[in-house]
Order: C-alpha cells, then structure tokens, then sequence
C-alpha cells in the first residue's frame, strides 16, 4: 500500500480546494461539517459528513436542479440540562453539485456521521449501443 505524505498543511488545504472543485463543493461557511466522498460501487457513491449532536430531525436534505443542500437547523432550548457543552452544534449548511444522471439513493444517520449514498444511473436510451453487422443474402 502506498502512503502519501503531504509536508505542509497548506497543501493539503489546497488539495481539499482542488477536490471540491472536482466534485462541485460550494464553498462553505467555517461551521460546515467535514466529509468524505467514497466509491462503493461501479456507479454508486457515499457522502458521509461528520454531523455530531444532530439528530435526523435536525438533518433537512434537499435536491433540486442538480444541487444537494445538506441543512443542519438547531433549535435553541434553554432548559436542556446541559452543564457543559463542548461539542459545537450550530446551524450549517453544505451544497454539492451532482453529476449527470446521479440520484440520492438513501441517507441514515449513523454515530453522528450522515451517510448519503449516490448512484449515477444513465437511462437506456444515453447508453452506447453495439450494433450487430450482418452479411447481405446473395
């Protein structure tokens, strides 16, 4: 297995921009929570985004026009029974760009990870076909 060292913070920082880019990751506000994007499959992915503290009622996902906002909402109680909370939990919001023919599939909420599973799934008609070639009768 190949390990790849990255010396300097920065570059790291620059290679997560560049990875945004690739896969259409607007730019988020510094509350935005961390993810990973996995292939699981020959067409299928996982968004998994680090949402501690949030609960899936807390969690609103929609799509439209090709773009995934993930939103976060947090509802302010003052009688919580918290004597210390050190794990940040405020409102976010996270968008990504979809691909062509790619679709929400699933999502679960899991350890305080949220799991959104993608599958690109091109129509028939969008698909190469072979076509056969066949001698002419004499």
């Amino acid at each position: 297995m190949n390990v790849v060292t990255l010396p300097l913070y920065g570059s790291l920082r620059r290679f997560e921009r560049l990875a945004d880019e690739f896969f259409g990751v607007a730019e988020a506000a510094p509350s935005a929570p961390a993810y990973d994007i996995r292939k699981t499959g020959e067409d299928a992915y996982r968004l998994s985004l680090a949402v501690p503290g949030f609960t899936e009622k807390d969690i609103e996902l929609v799509v439209q026009d090709r773009i995934l906002s993930v939103r976060g909402k947090v509802e302010q109680t003052e009688s919580e029974g918290w004597i210390r909370r050190g794990i940040a939990r405020e409102p976010f919001e996270r968008r990504f760009t979809l691909g062509e023919h790619v679709e929400v599939k699933a999502a679960s909420l899991e350890h305080g990870i949220l799991h959104i599973d993608l599958a690109r799934e091109v129509p028939e008609a969008l698909k190469p076909r072979t076509i056969a070639i066949t001698a002419k009768a004499a």
